[in-house]
């Protein structure tokens, strides 16, 4: 019988801790976006999935089934922790997992911050018909904050990033705004600013009430044109920067692309809304390669 390994030391083993939550939450997610971000060389992957665990974990936070108060008093727990982060101090194991990208990639703190400002704005209820500036803060904060740091890791100059964050990352969050309609309501949210609801004729408040509306499709297809005009300034700015570069994002947004015309094609009258779309391993994986190179 082997002898058994010796023990790693302290930091070792921290790091390897850190590593195996950052993957575990990666794997257990099925992201769409895993495919895109396996073109990545391996620090810049690692660094990625690493943001992508905080996501996902503060998400999950204001999705879960707590208290708003017990919520809001979590996601407080970890704007203190990135402060440590960035102390050089963090103690949860996937901000151990952001030390190293943190110092390798120059990620901004106030990025980290926003994100979590974001998900403190869906937590807090404020996210059922919010208004036309709130709709655009939480877009700017929970998908234009993640682009931000996602560029930063590809390797753009932050002037590209931030323009490519802001108009990319909102396209994507107006098809996930479209395609979890249906789910979004079942958490409380209606995810369409109120001065888009009045201008179709909707006035409810009530997310089961607001998803029977008849005039739902017209703001759906309101929607759907934002993201398209969206994707189009994305597109103009991916042209504008080194095609390598820019890889993970042409395949993002081709993916949600592809999302968006099957959910135009299913429709969102009540009886389309139960029909999710999602793509399957074998087609996001052919998207991948057809725009990676």
């Amino acid at each position: 019988m082997p002898e058994p390994a010796p023990p790693l030391p302290y930091a070792a083993a921290a790091a390897a801790t850190a590593r195996e939550t950052v993957r575990t939450i990666v794997a257990d997610a099925h992201s769409s976006f895993y495919w895109a971000l396996r073109f990545l060389p391996h620090e810049r992957r690692e660094a990625i999935f690493a943001v992508y665990a905080l996501c996902r974990t503060v998400d999950n936070i204001a999705d879960g089934p707590a208290v708003v108060d017990e919520k809001l008093a979590q996601l407080a727990q970890w704007r203190a922790e990135i402060r440590r982060l960035y102390a050089g101090e963090a103690c949860h194991p996937i901000a151990r997992a952001l030390q190293e990208p943190v110092a390798r990639f120059g990620l901004h703190r106030e990025d980290f911050l926003a994100m979590i400002d974001g998900v403190t704005m869906d937590a807090s209820g404020r996210m059922c018909a919010p208004s036309l500036l709130d709709q655009e803060l939480y877009c700017r904060r929970a998908a234009g904050a993640i682009g931000m740091l996602s560029t930063t890791i590809f390797g753009l100059r932050r002037p590209e990033g931030r323009s490519l964050a802001l108009s990319l990352g909102q396209g994507l969050q107006y098809v996930n705004f479209l395609r979890d309609l249906a789910e979004d309501a079942a958490q409380g949210h209606i995810y369409v600013h109120r001065e888009l609801l009045a201008a179709k004729g909707i006035t409810a408040r009530d997310p089961a009430t607001f998803l029977r509306d008849p005039h739902l499709p017209e703001v759906a297809l309101e929607m759907a044109a934002m993201a398209r005009t969206r994707f189009r300034a994305a597109r103009r700015v991916l042209k504008a920067v080194p095609r390598g570069v820019a890889r993970p994002a042409r395949i993002m947004m081709a993916t949600y692309e592809t999302v968006l015309e099957r959910l135009l094609a299913r429709g969102f009258a009540l009886d389309a809304l139960d029909r999710p779309v999602r793509l399957g391993r074998v087609e996001l994986l052919w998207i991948a390669l057809r725009k990676a190179f």
